[in-house]
């Protein structure tokens, strides 16, 4: 298969019309017509994450995360240097993120089944987020020690409201400016991340559970999607999930 025919492929399954406006996806950088035989896919383009593809001998990086962001203008050490040093090591890349975010068995389908939550769906005003309940409702308290297994977190953020988790939304990324949307789809919990102060004081005011699990966990749960959706229409691809990236931020307890 060419890079082409690998961004058609994930194209199908998350319509690039589906992101939004600020948003840029699709096949950023490197030769279309390029034959793959060898992918690395990871949640962001990093300078390590294209070490490690260039180790690997990949010819394309598959990413969640847009290694060409709003407002690039030059292409230089100083911006760029990641697009740049893709370039001189003939490695392309495609990118697939808020389009990867609303579609049907991305990001935030499989972060609501992993974590068990049935019968997941979009609700008014967001058509990311989902929304679903848990087959048996849970203290905070219970409900915390899973999100961090399943999801791998290094630590979570919280705020406790003593509801049981029940009726829950859940946003890969960052979510917290959907707090009233999911409060008006009466959740009596939201998971997302990247959460600010005033955000966690409205939770409190609202009366509704906040869970911060992080940006790198409740999104690089797609990864291992993208790779299953190449592999399926190119079998005999050499497809790899990197191993040098991980969640960045670690916490600190006494």
């Amino acid at each position: 298969m060419t890079v082409k025919d690998i961004y058609t492929l994930l194209a199908e399954k998350a319509p690039p019309e589906a992101k939004l406006e600020y948003d840029n996806v699709g096949h950023l950088v490197g030769d279309a017509g390029a034959e793959v035989s060898k992918i690395l896919l990871a949640l962001d383009i990093t300078p390590w994450v294209i070490d490690e593809a260039r180790t690997l001998g990949a010819e394309l990086i598959v990413s969640h995360h847009p290694v060409i962001r709003e407002g690039l203008k030059s292409v230089t050490n100083d911006k760029g240097a990641n697009v740049m040093r893709l370039l001189q090591y003939g490695i392309s890349a495609i990118c697939m993120h808020t389009n990867l975010d609303a579609a049907e068995g991305g990001v935030n389908t499989e972060l609501a089944r992993l974590l068990g939550i049935q019968g997941a769906k979009t609700f008014e005003d967001s058509n990311i987020a989902r929304i679903g309940d848990l087959p048996i409702a849970l203290s905070t308290l219970d409900f915390l020690p899973l999100v961090k297994k399943i999801l791998n977190c290094n630590g979570l953020r919280y705020y406790n409201a003593h509801r049981l988790v029940d009726h829950i939304a859940v946003c890969g990324g960052s979510g917290g400016s959907m707090l009233d949307a999911v409060i008006a789809a009466n959740a009596d919990t939201f998971l997302t991340s990247d959460i600010k102060y005033d955000t966690f004081l409205e939770a409190k005011r609202a009366e509704i559970n906040l869970i911060d699990a992080g940006h790198f966990p409740t999104e690089n749960v797609v990864i291992p999607v993208l790779r299953d959706w190449i592999a399926e229409a190119n079998p005999t691809a050499e497809l790899t999930i990197s191993e040098t990236h991980e969640q960045p931020e670690l916490f600190f307890n006494c």
